[in-house]
């Protein structure tokens, strides 16, 4: 399906690819339109929804400049996923035990490795080439480590480690009955501090040089400018933490499912993709800054992953590179209503109902990532047909949540 509507209420167009968006989410997009920095063209995703100052599904091109607050706080934050050669009759029949046993190999919610039985061995290793870059950041901005505790090991601790609200892991099954491991996390507390951090110094900049903003939450660094260099090196930064993050995690429930399971191997490539990121990009013969806010990219032939909600199905997808879309498309089903709304509306027994099936946690603490929170997956996917081919299709029968 093409772009659904388009505004013109600022400096530059939105192309929108569909027509279920809510109203705030709408002058979110028209705010981001105003900025002088943003070029030619704004883009917003099937699962578009309000975020903190940029709208969640939107992507902003941006000339010279970034915006720390549209990258957001959980910088990296994506999705991993592999196939295996194992097929559903070889999973047993009570998956109980499978999942227990990925939630003790990783830690969930707010837990972590512990530092004294990680330092030293392989798990710290992974995150070694990482140090010397942290390193330099925080030597240049001390107050990065005043806004974490043990800064020096919660970072290493939580390498292999899950987080909360919507991040998962997830066993499913194709349409020829194989199974997949998918995840979904990103830069853990690092990335929150280092977010948190420069969108605070954003915002004192812009009040320095008394630039009137929609949303304070747009304010952003010019390229030459004090901040912009520094936060360009942290912002990669954490994106490598969170790949790393994903790929330890992803290495651990692989070690489970071999001591579960029957002898197995990878079948396929492993896809690995950011949804909350900036990366430096060629489009239309100019060079600019892309920051998908919860966008992933879908350039031709390349492969993502679109997750549903917990109860519902997900997909492996190839881009078609619209240019319309700067090569993007949609990271999920995008949340139809707030966390505290789905906590208000629904209880665990709904969530037990919407969950059939699935061997997941039941309980009031997920009920905010109840199916009825998000928007239809399936209407999402109509939506961007001019962006992504469907791969395969999965459904979980395996999710683990924080």
């Amino acid at each position: 399906m093409p772009i659904k509507q388009t505004l013109h209420k600022g400096l530059v167009p939105v192309h929108i690819f569909t027509d279920d968006i809510h109203h705030a989410a709408l002058q979110q997009l028209i705010n981001i339109s105003k900025l002088p920095i943003v070029h030619p063209h704004v883009a917003a995703m099937p699962d578009v929804h309000v975020g903190i100052g940029a709208t969640v599904g939107s992507v902003i091109p941006t000339r010279a400049a970034v915006i720390p607050a549209a990258v957001g706080v959980d910088i990296g934050c994506g999705m991993n996923a592999v196939r295996t050669t194992l097929t559903a009759s070889q999973l047993p029949d009570n998956l109980a035990r499978l999942r227990s046993a990925i939630e003790a190999s990783i830690p969930v919610g707010f837990e972590q490795h512990e530092f004294n039985k990680v330092r030293g061995s392989a798990h710290a290793r992974v995150g070694r080439p990482l140090n010397d870059r942290l390193d330099r950041i925080v030597a240049k901005h001390k107050g990065i480590m005043k806004m974490q505790n043990k800064f020096a090991q919660t970072w290493i601790c939580q390498i292999g480690t899950l987080g909360g609200g919507n991040h998962f892991i997830e066993i499913c099954l194709d349409e020829d009955q194989r199974v997949w491991v998918m995840l979904h996390s990103g830069s853990r507390g690092i990335g929150n501090v280092i977010g948190r951090y420069f969108i605070s110094a954003a915002r004192k900049d812009m009040m320095r040089h008394k630039i009137n903003l929609p949303d304070k939450d747009l304010a952003y660094f010019s390229e030459g400018s004090e901040w912009f260099d520094d936060y360009v090196d942290a912002v990669e930064w954490a994106q490598d933490y969170a790949l790393i993050n994903r790929s330890e995690m992803m290495r651990r429930v692989l070690a489970v499912l071999t001591q579960q399971l029957p002898a197995f191997k990878l079948d396929g490539e492993a896809i690995n993709c950011h949804h909350n990121y900036v990366a430096r990009e060629m489009h239309g013969n100019e060079h600019l800054f892309i920051t998908r806010k919860g966008a992933i990219s879908a350039r031709e032939g390349e492969l993502g992953i679109i997750p549903g909600s917990m109860g519902a199905k997900s997909y492996i997808v190839r881009g078609k590179g619209n240019p319309e879309s700067f090569c993007s498309c949609s990271h999920g089903a995008g949340r139809r209503m707030s966390r505290s709304e789905a906590k208000q509306r629904f209880n665990r027994f709904d969530l037990a109902d919407q969950t059939a099936g699935i061997e997941c946690r039941k309980d009031g603490g997920v009920v905010d990532e109840i199916p009825a929170a998000y928007k239809d997956i399936d209407q999402v996917m109509a939506h961007q047909t001019d962006l992504v081919d469907v791969v395969h299709t999965l459904r979980q029968v395996i999710c683990v949540k924080g």
